[in-house]
């Protein structure tokens, strides 16, 4: 597997579009359009989704360029030195290089002000954000394809990688050690992969039992699932920095604490209330006279 284009599609003087911006906005359109449908479904107006975008999507990218910048980019000369080197690389977003655990951050706060100021039930914007958000994120992952990042350790597997010595980082620059044809593991593969499963999985749910579902029920679904499959993908990864003599880095513990903490809050919310409302009803069919 190999980038099949250019990363610019066209420059006219200053002004450059590449595939990364585009995909990354057609990832953001598709998770809208999937959010309206249920800002719908719960009775609102769902062209509010599209007003929400300009609450969340620019802090969510700043979030997401600055957690990558200061926290998954391996520290030393080419990650984090690189950036503190040439600060206006920081902000350089079409070079590559976000990080969904920042997004979340920063975009949630975009999130909370916007159902403040217009005074709209917070969570049912947050479901409408994690309906279409894997659908998004599917789409958007693409982009790291052509922009040859979110690559794993090399690798024999026929779906594996090429990676231009350019684009490389660390020991695999080394054309002796690492040839050309040398194949990595598609991390943005199998993250988009994933996400593309959990959409179909989230999304059949909310269109089957949606009435029956309460707010931030989809919310704490895609906390389960999308931190699940990262928490596994993040092993592999090459530009992140990891805690000293571990295989973890900040991401494990953010992802592991989300699962559970999601999974725990949908067990109270419907498991556990099945189970006090079953035992309930035994106690007071034993009480009846036989």
């Amino acid at each position: 597997m190999y980038p099949p284009v250019d990363p610019v599609i066209i420059s006219l003087g200053p002004l450059t579009l590449r595939w990364y911006g585009v995909l990354i906005m057609t990832g953001v359109m598709l998770a809208a359009w999937v959010g309206a449908q249920h800002v719908e479904r719960r009775g609102f107006d769902r062209d509010s989704v599209w007003d929400l975008l300009f609450w969340v999507l620019i802090p969510g990218l700043l979030g997401a360029r600055l957690y990558y910048v200061f926290i998954q980019s391996p520290r030393g000369p080419e990650g984090l030195g690189r950036f503190l080197a040439h600060p206006a690389s920081i902000l350089a977003v079409w070079e590559g290089g976000l990080h969904i655990f920042g997004g979340f951050i920063f975009g949630t706060l975009g999130l909370w002000a916007f159902a403040r100021v217009r005074k709209t039930p917070l969570l049912v914007y947050a479901d409408a954000i994690a309906l279409g958000l894997p659908l998004g994120q599917a789409v958007g992952r693409w982009a790291n394809f052509i922009n040859q990042e979110l690559y794993g350790p090399p690798t024999t597997l026929p779906w594996g990688l090429r990676i231009d010595a350019d684009h490389r980082i660390g020991p695999y620059r080394d054309l002796a050690a690492f040839p050309e044809t040398t194949l990595f593991h598609p991390l943005f593969l199998y993250e988009s992969l994933w996400n593309l499963i959990g959409f179909a999985l989230i999304f059949s749910i909310w269109r089957r039992y949606g009435d029956r579902l309460r707010d931030g029920d989809v919310l704490l679904m895609y906390l389960v699932w999308y931190p699940l499959g990262r928490f596994f993908i993040e092993f592999l990864r090459t530009d992140s920095w990891f805690f000293p003599g571990t295989p973890f880095n900040v991401v494990h513990i953010l992802s592991f604490v989300a699962v559970v903490g999601a999974a725990t809050l949908l067990y109270r919310r419907h498991g556990g209330r099945r189970a006090a409302h079953g035992a309930r009803r035994e106690v007071e069919g034993a009480g009846k006279p036989g």
